[in-house]
């Protein structure tokens, strides 16, 4: 009973830190915000998280289990699932906007998330071209291999929030994944791509 409790704390803690740096950015965000939102004194919420760094790791994990929850496990994705989870991030801007703002601030020298980005970039380019090898084979229909077109898909889907976060009414970013999808001869125009 008390671990629940503790669990269900820990959650609420996440989700408003979440807010918080959605609002003002992880420099910005003081450990004394997130524990008013939560109705706890900072002291109580260091109870939880020892530092602002594990906050910051527990705040980027969770999101990682939100984009598989979905999907199942990432060893299991398809390319029909990753084009899924375009769409669904377009349902959940705060959360894309969080996870933006900390990539954009991690690529400064001794941020503390810069090692847990450069590892998910690896992990996800090595899993993208999983899929893409399982789906096509060494080469991909534009002739490109696996590990060629993977820092592409994941850096378009990336590139799409930063823009759609911007400018939501001008990109539609699920139709233009699926455009350059079919540019890559991933996809067929199935006539659902961005008429844009």
């Amino acid at each position: 009973m008390v671990r629940a409790r503790s669990e269900e704390r820990r959650g609420d803690i996440v989700r408003a830190t979440l807010e918080v740096i959605a609002e003002r950015g992880y420099r910005g965000a003081s450990l004394g915000a997130v524990a008013e939102r939560v109705g706890l004194t900072q002291q109580g919420l260091l109870h939880y998280f020892p530092t602002k760094e594990a906050l910051l790791v527990a705040v980027l994990e969770e999101r990682d289990k939100w984009d598989t929850s979905g999907a199942g496990a990432r060893e299991g994705w398809r390319l029909d699932l990753i084009d899924s989870l375009v769409e669904y991030n377009a349902m959940r801007p705060g959360i894309v906007q969080t996870f933006s703002a900390l990539l954009g601030e991690s690529v400064t020298e001794g941020h503390p998330a810069r090692a847990f980005f450069t590892e998910r970039y690896a992990q996800v380019r090595a899993e993208m071209a999983n899929v893409l090898r399982l789906e096509f084979g060494e080469r991909l229909p534009s002739g490109l291999t696996p590990e060629r077109a993977a820092p592409l898909l994941t850096a378009v889907m990336d590139g799409l929030q930063y823009q759609w976060l911007l400018d939501p009414a001008a990109v539609d970013m699920p139709a233009a994944f699926r455009d350059f999808l079919i540019l890559l001869g991933l996809r067929a125009d199935d006539g659902h791509a961005s008429d844009k």
